[in-house]
């Protein structure tokens, strides 16, 4: 089968395209014919070796499939033919995957193996954060960063769900309009510093209940200027390449509670939150309120393209290859 493997850290455009024998399962896990891989930020940190997790070399990126099930070791629970949707804990980016049954799930009939490689990792994480972390209510204002993008588009989609008010930022009048088309209520530059302010206006002085932060730096800085008092402010990542440091008056001053969201650990703590979770996203899914967009598709021989693509903040929504 063909695969991409990282032989050293480096660039995704230093990978390299190799055939590679095909694995077999062992107990409790199945091989998945994959008709489709998503693309993930943390692929490229991982790729790059700035990633907390550091595979042995050589290695094949990539978290999130969907495909058929191919075989399946004893103990597995899941026959040949199935359709599913797996977090593989890396090897993606190949025509074939070996998953634990625990991490493999049955995906429904309506939904195409893109959007259910699209669906695993950003909206388990946003339900983690907004669900489990932030206990969200009904009616609260939930201010999402980075709203185009694949957590982003999860969050504005999971928290309307919930009956919250969104407010999305983004950095381009085009993918302003895309959150509006996932849900959010006002949508606003986070390129214009009046941003902080807005969101103020937004929710008539009260700030934000919530705010979803995947960016860091001083986007999550700021945001402790417009967060509503007893506010949770989550902390699910720093694409912007800084982790800042937050001022603990402000902390103090607004009772405000600032939250990790570290899914990946959580779930290798509790496995059976998985399970649970998939369960309401594919109910989710089946009453069209939530509704993953896949804004590229390439083949998975162009694995470090679309990487770049991604990295060059040019994907509305997910990234995914697709294998015939």
């Amino acid at each position: 089968m063909k695969a991409w493997l990282v032989h050293r850290f480096c660039e995704p455009e230093q990978m390299t395209y190799s055939d590679v024998p095909l694995p077999e399962p062992g107990p409790r896990q199945v091989r998945i014919r994959n008709h489709a891989a998503a693309l993930n930020f943390f692929d490229v940190l991982q790729i790059g070796g700035k990633y907390q997790i550091k595979p042995p070399f050589p290695f094949t990126p990539g978290a999130e499939v969907a495909g058929m099930v191919d075989a399946a070791g004893s103990e597995a629970g899941l026959a040949v033919g199935t359709r599913v949707l797996a977090l593989p804990l890396g090897s993606a980016f190949a025509e074939y995957s070996l998953a634990s049954a625990d991490r493999t799930f049955a995906i429904p009939d309506s939904m195409s193996f893109e959007k259910a490689a699209a669906m695993p990792i950003v909206y388990h994480t946003s339900w983690f954060a907004l669900d489990h972390r932030a206990r969200l209510e009904p009616d609260e204002w939930v201010l999402v960063h980075a709203g185009a993008s694949g957590v982003g588009m999860s969050a504005i989609q999971l928290a309307k769900a919930r009956g919250a008010r969104v407010i999305a930022t983004a950095g381009s009048e085009e993918k302003l309009e895309f959150c509006r088309g996932q849900g959010a209520d006002h949508a606003i530059s986070y390129k214009d510093s009046a941003w902080v302010n807005q969101v103020k206006e937004f929710t008539q002085g009260h700030g934000a209940d919530v705010i979803y932060d995947p960016v860091g730096g001083e986007v999550l800085e700021l945001s402790t200027k417009c967060i509503a008092p007893e506010g949770r402010l989550l902390v699910i990542g720093f694409a912007s390449g800084v982790i800042p440091s937050l001022a603990a008056n402000r902390v103090l001053l607004k009772n405000m509670s600032l939250v990790g969201v570290f899914w990946g650990q959580y779930v290798s703590d509790k496995p059976a939150y998985v399970r649970a979770t998939h369960d309401r996203m594919c109910e989710l899914f089946t009453e069209k309120k939530l509704n993953p967009v896949v804004g590229r598709t390439l083949p998975l021989s162009e694995a470090p393209f679309a990487l770049r693509e991604l990295t060059d903040r040019k994907i509305r929504g997910k990234s995914v290859l697709v294998i015939p």
